[in-house]
């Protein structure tokens, strides 16, 4: 182990300074870098007395020495020496003189904080996530068990109010149904003499998807106008709201919400309806950071997570009443009066 010859050196944690250096640490007082220092090392400097109170004979009272109460959190470790050519333990710390054994390295301090990893020089925390009248936006999850709930609903009505006009369609159809079918199954594909579907088929194909398109517009669009909610929403705990703070859905929301997703039904006729449909909705895996569907952007509107504790029916920011006695008063978080 090579040792550093005792003498005057730049102070590496100050080098605007210089300190002598008796072989094992830093003694004395420092003087500046460039003034010249004595021969050998520093005078020995008396401590000052310490202050206390003063007698009533005018005198100085004696004290016993207190210690300083800790701070709270973790205590600072005691100062050590880093000799001079010493490569720096920590960064922002000056390198002491070449040769000085690397194993007497003094610890990090508590809490220090470690440099970034190169590259990393524009790094920042992703922001948090947006809490829209400030409750937390729905899981995807519980947005689709929602739809899948509403899907039903809307089918078992179709069931009643629709049901004896699909009826009459598939009579309509069924003849040359049939006809194909058999046909298929004898592998003959000519079309001659094949059963033409009427004209009544047609006008009970489009009967049937109005009717459809208005028994979903009656389910969803009073309900999320009123409440900010359907059945299937109710269940899974979410609401819709609006964007901005303290904004309203009201009639006019709801129905512009629906138009993007539900009139592209009376083009189920060619499956372009579908198909746009399904992006409608696809369309919320990708957006960020609100993880709205298009026809959410369309109303400005986002849907979110009741908070744990708050009954599912409460009256809250953006909805209607929705309860029974009391309900008008909104008691959920972050909503405004």
């Amino acid at each position: 182990m090579t040792s550093i010859s005792p003498g005057w050196y730049k102070d590496p944690a100050d080098p605007t300074t210089q300190r002598y250096w008796d072989g094992g640490g830093w003694i004395g007082a420092p003087l500046p870098a460039d003034a010249t220092p004595p021969d050998g090392p520093p005078p020995a400097e008396e401590p000052p007395a310490p202050a206390g109170p003063t007698s009533p004979a005018g005198g100085r009272a004696t004290t016993s020495a207190m210690p300083e109460a800790e701070p709270p959190g973790n205590p600072s470790p005691p100062a050590q020496p880093v000799a001079p050519g010493q490569p720096a333990p920590h960064p922002g710390w000056p390198a002491p003189p070449p040769g000085y054994p690397t194993q007497s390295y003094p610890p990090a301090p508590p809490g220090y904080p470690a440099a970034p990893p190169p590259g990393w020089a524009g790094y920042r925390l992703p922001p948090p996530e947006p809490r829209p009248q400030g409750m937390a936006l729905a899981p995807l999850g519980a947005r689709l068990a929602a739809r899948l709930i509403d899907i039903g609903a809307v089918l078992l009505l179709n069931i009643f109010i629709n049901g004896w006009f699909v009826w009459q369609y598939v009579v309509e159809v069924w003849p040359t149904f049939s006809e194909i079918w058999r046909r298929s199954l004898a592998d003959d594909r000519s079309t001659e003499g094949l059963p033409q579907v009427t004209e009544r088929a047609s006008g009970l194909q489009m009967v049937i998807i109005l009717l459809a398109a208005a028994i979903w517009w009656a389910y969803e669009v009073p309900a999320v106008a009123n409440t900010g909610q359907t059945l299937g929403k109710r269940l899974a705990r979410l609401k819709v709201v609006p964007v901005e703070p303290g904004g309203q859905l009201g009639f006019a929301r709801s129905f512009r919400r629906w138009n993007t997703l539900g009139l592209p039904t009376l083009l189920w006729i060619c499956c372009v309806g579908f198909i746009l449909q399904l992006i409608d909705c696809v369309y919320l895996l990708f957006d960020r950071p609100l993880r709205q569907a298009l026809h959410d952007k369309s109303a400005q509107t986002v849907v979110v997570q009741l908070p744990p504790g708050v009954p599912a029916t409460v009256a809250g920011p953006g909805g209607g009443r929705t309860g029974g006695p009391g309900a008008d008063r909104d008691d959920t978080p972050g909503s405004s009066a």
